[in-house]
């Protein structure tokens, strides 16, 4: 009985064990859920930022200059060799940098230092010093180094600097292109009887902050008739070369047509070699070597006063401001490898129009006509200035500075995509605005001949 009670109990115990793995079963069946989706970090899909540069047009109405491209039957401009901002990128997102529309650009003017006598030309020696030398019209050369004006100065020639007309003076100074190996620099001014000198010195074999004032050697000197328009540029091109910048002896309106005259050095720009020879040689392709009736220092002629002359340290094109008789004021621009030779106009045209004849066909003379000109609404004398290639501010890069001694207005040039110039007004200062400058990094500088200060344009 007992046994048939256990067996009984037991199958019970079995059919209760099935029942419940069969409804286990059926509940794992029915309640099975699906994986869950595994979760990644959610990403952006960026998309790179278009480069395509926008259409810059001529300036505004509100411009004083004209923006027309000039037809010139001696040095054509080229089609498009505008100069665009570089392209800048990030590691993660590749950008393009537009080049800014001329009249949305702005500079401001920061002082760097003042006490200047005079200023008339600011540089550099390209040594990797930082220092920036200033020459005072009166016949000093003076060092700024970390923004402090060294007291010592690194040349005075006082004493046989003439400087008693307006336009008179030490004019400006250049440095070899191997000057950190020779040390030689270079002066332009005008001596005690009013004649231009072109000069060389040595740096101290003993102080890299002065010049051998005993070390003169004078390379060039050229009779001036008059005290004023003495032009007083020199600086060595990218081809080694070095180039002076002749006024057209003076007076008014040319009255010995010295500009036109190709026996004579006035109102030119010359183009000598001062390695190959002393006191100085001629290259060899200089324009007019081989024309027994000019002068083969002669690189153009037709110039009235340049005041200052620059180089593109970036393209090599050579820029030239021009200083007008009675209505207008000029810019020309060289472009690197033009083989010399031009007629810029003076005394025929002032600028774009006809002086002396009144009427005249400049198509037919073979006349280069500047890139821009303003009338004497805005200024009465022109001060050339330099292309910005400097880092301080990119929206100014491939624009040309130059502005006007009278007014202190200051503007930018630049040449658009398919070839045409536009230019703008930057600022309306109130600066005597005697020179631009430019520092080893491609920065640039103002100096004002009245009350002696040196900004830094931002």
């Amino acid at each position: 009985m007992l046994k048939n009670i256990s067996l009984l109990n037991q199958n019970l115990y079995l059919t209760t064990v099935l029942i419940w793995l069969i409804v286990l079963s059926a509940c794992q069946t029915t309640t099975q859920q699906p994986p869950l989706p595994t979760i990644v970090e959610a990403r952006a899909t960026v998309s790179p930022t278009a480069t395509s540069q926008p259409t810059i047009t001529p300036s505004q109405t509100n411009t004083p200059h004209s923006t027309e491209t000039p037809a010139s039957t001696e040095t054509p401009l080229p089609e498009n060799t505008a100069t665009m901002l570089p392209t800048t990128t990030s590691t993660d997102t590749p950008q393009a940098t537009a080049t800014l529309p001329l009249d949305s650009i702005q500079i401001t003017l920061n002082p760097i230092t003042g006490g200047f006598s005079k200023p008339v030309y600011l540089t550099h020696a390209d040594d990797q010093s930082g220092r920036l030398f200033v020459v005072e019209q009166a016949g000093r050369i003076v060092i700024i180094e970390d923004n402090i004006i060294r007291s010592t100065l690194f040349l005075d020639i006082v004493d046989i600097v003439g400087s008693s007309a307006n336009e008179q003076g030490l004019l400006s100074m250049a440095f070899h292109p191997d000057y950190t190996n020779n040390g030689y620099l270079f002066v332009n001014y005008t001596n005690l009887e009013g004649h231009t000198v072109i000069a060389q010195y040595q740096v101290s074999a003993v102080d890299p902050n002065q010049a051998d004032k005993d070390s003169e050697q004078i390379l060039l000197t050229i009779p001036q008739p008059y005290g004023n328009h003495n032009g007083g540029q020199i600086l060595f091109g990218p081809d080694g070369y070095l180039y002076v910048g002749m006024g057209d002896g003076g007076a008014a309106n040319d009255p010995q047509n010295n500009a036109q005259d190709l026996e004579r050095l006035l109102g030119k720009i010359l183009r000598i070699d001062i390695d190959q020879a002393t006191p100085y040689g001629v290259p060899d392709d200089n324009p007019f070597v081989s024309q027994t009736s000019a002068r083969p220092e002669i690189w153009s002629y037709g110039w009235r006063n340049p005041w200052r002359i620059s180089f593109d340290r970036l393209t090599g094109d050579m820029y030239i401001a021009d200083v007008g008789q009675n209505q207008y004021e000029e810019i020309h621009v060289e472009e690197v490898g033009t083989s010399g030779g031009g007629n810029y106009g003076w005394r025929l045209m002032e600028g774009r129009h006809c002086f002396n004849p009144s009427s005249c066909d400049p198509d037919s003379l073979s006349l280069i006509l500047p890139i821009t000109e303003y009338d004497h609404d805005q200024g009465c004398s022109i001060t050339g200035g330099y292309v910005y290639r400097g880092q301080k501010n990119l929206s100014l890069k491939g624009i040309y500075i130059y502005g006007d001694y009278c007014t202190g207005l200051i503007w930018g040039l630049r040449q658009e995509a398919g070839g045409v110039w536009s230019d703008v007004l930057l600022s309306s200062s109130n600066h005597t605005i005697s020179s631009f400058g430019e520092d080893e990094d491609g920065e640039l500088y103002l100096l004002d001949h009245q009350t002696g200060q040196v900004m830094m344009i931002k």
